[in-house]
């Protein structure tokens, strides 16, 4: 028991010397880790991570108690199994730490184009996949589009057939005819190109998602989680369009509302918002041409 006292008496005397030493530089110190440790813990919440990082804090506190009682043999063994503790860590929060760097790595805003914007061919790619998702939504055609960002999605469009080919409303709608061969999987989309159809995206996490939904929503979720990408989904049984951005479903779209979403939301993040209205309008002066065309 006197052990215990000694300790706790030493360890509340450290604590008032460092609230006597505290100044500026401490504060914001204080405050950046705080800022760190809360985006941590909102990266793991409602995933299976929030056990292991309790059993993680758990094992922390012991080792030091082991130090602060002199545990010799419990002390040796926390201090050989630190290596190995560091590589678990890596191998348990893989998919966090993923999360977190894309998400640092987003912060940066840097944005490497090795190819000149085309403002006009942007606009007609743009009214060209609204046609298509208007008449699969007519249909009841299920279909799931994702709208490239910042973020690369060559990993996904690597699980599809390559297509690289012209975003037209006809070639989406041959995409996603029934019983076709690659109506099951997503497109992606890049600028005015489909890059890869029949393309597999990832599942979200188990506890992510709490409300009911079918596989294309689900995937569209763990995509946009992973990625900066808009994904847009046309519902198999309602023909109901949903676009889903950061892992929020916008529900029950028309095509006006999921116009303005995706060009909002896609590469033109350097124009004004004056320049951002006049692509509004003349993509839909655009797709109501197309729209008369078909």
């Amino acid at each position: 028991m006197n052990v215990v006292y000694q300790f706790l008496q030493t360890f509340l005397l450290r604590i008032i010397e460092l609230f006597q030493k505290v100044g500026w530089v401490e504060i914001i110190d204080i405050l950046v880790v705080a800022v760190v440790l809360y985006q941590l813990l909102k990266l793991v919440q409602g995933t299976r991570a929030v056990e292991l990082m309790v059993g993680l804090v758990l094992l922390v506190f012991v080792g030091l108690v082991a130090g602060a009682l002199n545990l010799v043999l419990l002390g040796w063994l926390f201090r050989n199994a630190a290596p190995f503790i560091v590589i678990a860590i890596i191998v348990l929060f893989q998919t966090e730490l993923r999360r977190a760097l894309d998400q640092v790595g987003r912060l940066s805003h840097i944005n490497i184009q090795l190819t000149p914007f085309d403002q006009t061919l942007f606009n007609r790619g743009v009214a060209e996949a609204i046609r298509a998702i208007e008449r699969l939504a007519a249909r009841k055609t299920g279909a799931l589009i994702v709208f490239e960002r910042e973020v690369g999605l060559e990993d996904y469009a690597a699980t599809g057939i390559r297509i690289n080919g012209e975003l037209t409303a006809e070639f989406l709608q041959t995409i996603f005819f029934p019983n076709s061969p690659l109506h099951d999987g997503a497109v992606i989309v890049r600028g005015n190109s489909i890059v890869s159809a029949g393309c597999l995206l990832p599942l979200p996490e188990e506890g992510r998602v709490r409300e009911r939904l079918g596989t294309r929503h689900r995937a569209a979720i763990g995509l946009s989680m992973v990625s900066d990408a808009i994904v847009v989904v046309v519902s198999e049984e309602t023909g109901a369009i949903s676009a889903v951005q950061d892992g929020v479903i916008n529900r029950n779209l028309d095509t006006d509302k999921l116009r303005t979403l995706l060009i909002g939301g896609l590469p033109a993040k350097k124009r004004s918002d004056g320049r951002s209205r006049r692509v509004l309008r003349q993509t839909g002066r655009l797709a109501e041409v197309m729209r008369w065309r078909g």
